[in-house]
């Protein structure tokens, strides 16, 4: 730690992510009738896509700068369960009712905890 900038820890940080998210990608695949759930979380926003890595296509993708949820008022981890309400009423109109979670790296806590529950109470099963 000592010597080290503050921009070699904050890499580290990302770099650490990265790891992490490339080790769940190894025993998880989305395919067309469970598709992949990615969650994306920025500073400020946060994203998700259901993917279908067979094809290598996204199907919905939906996050905080979404038209329906750009004006939403509340915490970021209140917008995040809106997100996951959001994709799992999406996804419930094309027909998929079961996906697989791909946390993308981080911890399930927080704002990525929060969109699962909401993709779960919109009807999502995972």
């Amino acid at each position: 730690m000592k010597g080290e900038s503050f921009g070699m820890l904050v890499k580290n940080k990302v770099e650490l992510r990265e790891r992490r998210h490339r080790r769940i990608r190894k025993k998880i695949k989305g395919t067309p009738e469970r598709p992949r759930l990615l969650v994306f979380r920025s500073a400020r926003h946060i994203y998700a896509q259901l993917i279908d890595d067979e094809s290598g296509k996204t199907l919905i993708g939906v996050s905080s700068l979404s038209m329906e949820l750009r004006n939403a008022k509340g915490t970021k981890t209140e917008v995040a369960k809106m997100v996951g309400i959001l994709l799992g009423k999406k996804a419930l109109e094309k027909g998929i009712k079961t996906v697989v979670f791909d946390r993308g790296g981080y911890k399930y806590h927080g704002r990525v905890r929060a969109l699962a529950d909401g993709a779960r109470e919109a009807g999502l099963i995972f």
